[in-house]
């Protein structure tokens, strides 16, 4: 495990924020597509699931395919956020995608897995913990 602490959770929120912007961006897109597809009738019933998992997975596409190419997403840089394995490695896609999903269930949950990083001595999350990745403040290290 590295040998720098995980980031404060205003860390973590300040890059969230940072990241709604492009992830924002990439909604517009996924939202004028479903529209010129098929006009107003994805407003709701099948059309709209299908429509809000096509937001999901482009946003998942935006974090996991970010934090694979550099350890970090747009929102992370400006505050020196590095994700790491917690064996200080490079994650694998699926850590990744078990990171992204496992942060949207703490959000919907009313951001607990976040708030739980206050009560954990290594101040990690639940998706820090159950995905074995680490978010780490400072430096790039030279795994990421």
């Amino acid at each position: 495990m590295p040998d720098r602490p995980s980031p404060l959770i205003g860390w973590r929120l300040l890059a969230l924020l940072y990241d709604l912007f492009p992830a924002l961006a990439l909604w517009f897109v996924v939202a004028a597509a479903f529209t010129l597809a098929h006009g107003d009738a994805v407003r709701g019933g099948t059309l709209g699931l299908l429509e809000f998992a096509a937001l999901w997975l482009v946003a998942g596409l935006y974090a996991t395919w970010s934090w694979h190419r550099g350890g970090q997403t747009i929102g992370m840089r400006p505050w020196r956020l590095h994700l790491v394995a917690a064996d200080g490695g490079r994650p694998g896609w699926r850590a990744l995608w078990l990171r992204y999903a496992l942060g949207g269930v703490s959000l919907l949950a009313g951001g607990l897995g976040f708030w739980w990083a206050w009560l954990d001595r290594d101040r990690l999350t639940w998706h820090d913990r159950l995905s074995r990745t680490r978010l780490l403040r400072g430096r790039a290290s030279p795994a990421a």
